[in-house]
């Protein structure tokens, strides 16, 4: 048997995660995303396991990332993502309520303290409802439940269905959005809701880049003034200045850094919900209606600026980010110039100076020569009269006057071959 990799079975069931449930006409759901922070993710599993344990149902394992629980009058789906976590609601409809009237909604069926106390900040809310063919629906109920104004409508699923929506927060927080099934099989019925429901929460969580790209804008037009100005200022700096200039470059590429660091996760996440947004509509298969805008052609048009404001925003942000290490590399550059210049200068100096040390070196060792004979020959004098009583034929004077010549040769050469070997090893 071989070894197993210890990642492989939960490797191997994320192609399963999050799988889509058969669903039947007609029904209601609630879809909810509440974005959370780790302590409210965990809070939130608690939360649904404790709605498991008071209705007397198995507890949820501590790794789950999804979850499912039939409570009778409702279901309820639980999922947990990178930065949300979504509720979904489900209840089937009676026939009763097919009228003119507005069908109920899953919500109503939940508990509302329980509801109320979901961890998190709430990012989107969706009803949902998944209606018989128009056969069974009359129309006045669609324009009853959505805003004619903004309605946006197409089929769907090659034709197979129809869905209405209007994008609108209506007063109960909720948006809304109406799907006509006609006679779709229960599971690819549930493969259509999980699309419809994953285009709004993929909407809105895609959307949570543009107040940041908002307030980078900001922050972006000031730094390129003030690159600008120490542009300018550098091509008139002097010596002097330049330290102060580096300094500026220096505290304004670490703002830029800083805020390219707290923003550039959100903008690439949105990014991603926008590829995935993007995915959604095209899985539902849209085609147009008569004199209706489809979802894609709402979504090209309303959400462009958005998109396009954040990903300028994180292009500006790595342009600027590469001009200011450009200048600040041109202004390192200048300023080692300049001291590699100086230190020229300053070697030059010293190279003189060392010029004249050797040439009052030499002098001095002249003189030196002069003294140290001086001090020899007078010991020899001293020598020849202590050795005129031993026989010594030649005067002081006159040893010392034949001595002079010899030692001054000896004591120049000495000094030669110390300084050979100072110098020349």
């Amino acid at each position: 048997m071989q070894t197993q990799h210890p990642q492989r079975v939960a490797l191997h069931n994320e192609i399963h995660a999050r799988p889509p449930e058969a669903m039947e006409v007609p029904l209601s759901l609630s879809h909810v995303v509440m974005v959370c922070d780790a302590a409210q993710r965990q809070a939130s599993w608690a939360h649904m396991a404790a709605l498991a344990r008071d209705h007397h149902l198995p507890q949820p394992d501590a790794g789950s990332t999804h979850m499912r629980l039939d409570l009778g009058p409702y279901r309820v789906r639980w999922e947990l993502h990178t930065e949300f976590v979504t509720w979904t609601f489900m209840r089937r409809l009676g026939t009763d309520q097919l009228g003119e009237r507005e069908p109920e909604t899953a919500i109503d069926a939940v508990p509302k303290t329980w509801f109320s106390a979901l961890p998190g900040e709430c990012l989107a809310n969706l009803h949902l409802w998944v209606l018989p063919s128009k056969a069974f629906v009359t129309g006045s109920l669609i324009k009853h439940v959505l805003y004619e104004d903004t309605l946006v409508a197409s089929t769907v699923a090659d034709g197979f269905s129809e869905v209405y929506t209007d994008f609108a927060v209506h007063a109960d927080g909720f948006s809304r959005m109406v799907l006509l099934a006609g006679g779709m099989a229960p599971r690819r019925l549930g493969r259509l809701v999980q699309s419809l429901l994953e285009i709004e929460t993929y909407r809105m969580a895609a959307l949570l880049g543009l107040p940041a790209a908002r307030e980078a804008s900001l922050v972006l037009a000031s730094a390129e003034r003030e690159l600008a100005d120490l542009a300018h200022a550098i091509r008139s700096a002097t010596r002097d200045h330049e330290p102060l200039l580096l300094d500026r470059l220096t505290r304004l590429a670490g703002a830029v850094e800083s805020q390219h660091a707290a923003t550039h996760s959100r903008f690439s996440a949105s990014a991603a919900y926008f590829e995935l947004l993007d995915k959604r509509i095209a899985d539902i298969g849209e085609s147009r209606l008569a004199g209706m805008q489809t979802i894609r052609e709402f979504m090209d048009r309303r959400l462009s600026p958005a998109r396009s404001t954040c990903a300028w925003s994180a292009r500006r942000q790595d342009a600027l980010s590469q001009r200011v290490s450009r200048i600040s590399n041109l202004l390192r550059t200048r300023v080692e110039i300049e001291q590699q210049q100086s230190s020229q200068a300053l070697l030059a100096t010293m190279n003189s100076r060392q010029d004249i040390q050797i040439k009052m070196q030499a002098t001095v060792e002249g003189l030196s020569v002069a003294a140290i004979t001086y001090y020899i020959v007078g010991l020899v004098s001293y020598l020849a009269k202590g050795a005129q009583h031993w026989g010594w034929p030649w005067s002081a004077e006159l040893t010392a006057a034949v001595a002079i010549p010899l030692v001054a040769v000896g004591v120049w050469w000495s000094l030669r071959r110390m300084h050979q070997r100072v110098f020349h090893g």
